[in-house]
C-alpha cells in the first residue's frame, strides 16, 4: 500500500524537487502540527526556545495515530495556511511502529503538505523511519528535535551577523563621507583659484 501510494503520488508530481519551497532563514513564528501531549512537542519547544527565545511557537494539536489522525494533521496544516501566521510548519511525531506512524502515510496528509504555501519540515519518528509525508515535505528532518534545529537559526549567531552587517555599513558610510569631504575640499580649492584669477 505504501509503495503503491508513493508511486502514484510521485507520478502526479507531489514529490517534485523543483516544487520544494526553501525554509526561511529567519523564521519569527513556527507552526507545529503534532500531539499536544507527546514527547515530540516538548522536544520541539525545548530546541526552538534554546536556539531563539524570541521565536513564536503555535501549536495545531492533532492526534498522530489512530482513526481520524490523518484528517486532523491535514486540518492543522490547512489552518496555518488559512491564518498565515507562521513562517514555517513542523509536522511530525516521535517514533513508533509502522502502524503507529501510518497517519503520515495517508494521501490526505501528503496532499495538504504539497498544497501548503508555507514551507513544511516533516519530522516523523526516528532517523530510519520514512513516510509519504517525508517525500511530500519541503524538507525532511530525521527527528522532531532536528526539525526544530532546521526551522530556526540560533539567536546569538543572528545577532553576531547583524552586528557585522552594522559595522560594515558604518565603514562604508565613513568611506563615502571621506570621499565626499575630499571632493568638497577639491572643488573649494578650484573655486578659490577661479575667484583669484
Amino acid at each position: 500500500k505504501f509503495e503503491a501510494l508513493k508511486l502514484r503520488l510521485g507520478q502526479e508530481g507531489l514529490f517534485n524537487p523543483a516544487d520544494k519551497k526553501p525554509i526561511p532563514e529567519y523564521a519569527r513564528a513556527v507552526g507545529v502540527v503534532t500531539s499536544p501531549t507527546g514527547a515530540a512537542v516538548r522536544d520541539i519547544i525545548h530546541v526552538l526556545t534554546r536556539r531563539n527565545d524570541s521565536v513564536r511557537i503555535l501549536l495545531a494539536p492533532a492526534n498522530v495515530q489512530g482513526p481520524g489522525a490523518a484528517e486532523q494533521i491535514a486540518k492543522g496544516i490547512r489552518l496555518f495556511n488559512r491564518l498565515k501566521n507562521v513562517d514555517v510548519i513542523i509536522v511530525g511525531r516521535g517514533g513508533g511502529s509502522i502502524e503507529d506512524l501510518w497517519a503520515f502515510n495517508e494521501e490526505v496528509v501528503a496532499r495538504s503538505i504539497h498544497q501548503s504555501a508555507i514551507p513544511i519540515i516533516s519530522a516523523v519518528g526516528h532517523e530510519t523511519d520514512f513516510t509519504i509525508a517525508d517525500f511530500a515535505a519541503d524538507l525532511r528532518a530525521p527527528t522532531p528535535s532536528a526539525a526544530a534545529e532546521m526551522a530556526v537559526g540560533r539567536k546569538d549567531e543572528q545577532l553576531d551577523r547583524l552586528k557585522r552587517l552594522e559595522e560594515a555599513i558604518w565603514r562604508s558610510m565613513l568611506r563615502k563621507l571621506d570621499h565626499a569631504s575630499s571632493e568638497v575640499a577639491h572643488f573649494q580649492g578650484r573655486l578659490g583659484q577661479a575667484a583669484a584669477a
